[in-house]
């Protein structure tokens, strides 16, 4: 078994939480996708990678790693669904094409939230400052995106942000969310 070069650059990436996705701007990310995408790689880097028990994910068009979490673990991670469940019905509340490849401004979203009263109220829910603009709580929710690579900024000069193929990892997990009929009734709307 052969170890693809640059397995050092992407265990760096991945290891810190973050996606490796095929869409990304930056170059240097592109390539890692390539080169754990290439031939048999995957299941090579998967089996290196498996022996420091790291899991190597594949989504679609993105990797990312994960591994057996003890019980604290699963109610950080239980906190941290129900926070991106929550921006993700923001977002598609502000658009309901935002998804994968969507590009926008924290701008446009603003002017969005004035006019709209549900997204107002949805912002008015994820805030945690609430003596902040709804232009700087909105650039802290694209952060979070950034932060945990769903997002990047794709101009500096236009200040607008990409969606990036690991935002499929969010949608996939609210949409394996599976509520029996009989508790569909008493979830308050």
């Amino acid at each position: 078994m052969e170890i693809p070069k640059r397995t050092a650059e992407i265990f760096e990436v991945l290891s810190k939480g973050a996606f490796i996705c095929s869409n990304s701007a930056h170059e240097r990310t592109r390539q890692l996708y390539e080169i754990i995408d290439a031939a048999d790689n995957f299941a090579t880097l998967h089996a290196y990678f498996a022996g420091i028990n790291f899991v190597l994910e594949r989504g679609n068009e993105y990797f990312y790693f994960s591994r057996a979490e003890n019980k604290a673990s699963l109610e950080r991670k239980l906190e941290a669904a129900y926070h991106w469940i929550d921006l993700v019905d923001f977002f598609k509340a502000f658009d309901m094409a935002f998804g994968v490849g969507y590009s926008f401004t924290v701008s446009e979203v603003a002017v969005k939230v004035q006019v709209d009263v549900n997204l107002r109220n949805k912002l008015e829910q994820l805030r945690r400052n609430k003596e902040e603009s709804h232009a700087e709580s909105i650039q802290k929710l694209v952060k979070s995106l950034c932060d945990d690579t769903f997002a990047e900024l794709e101009s500096e000069v236009l200040k607008s942000y990409k969606i990036l193929s690991s935002f499929h990892y969010l949608e996939d997990l609210i949409q394996n969310i599976q509520i029996p009929d009989e508790v569909q009734h008493e979830i308050p709307e």
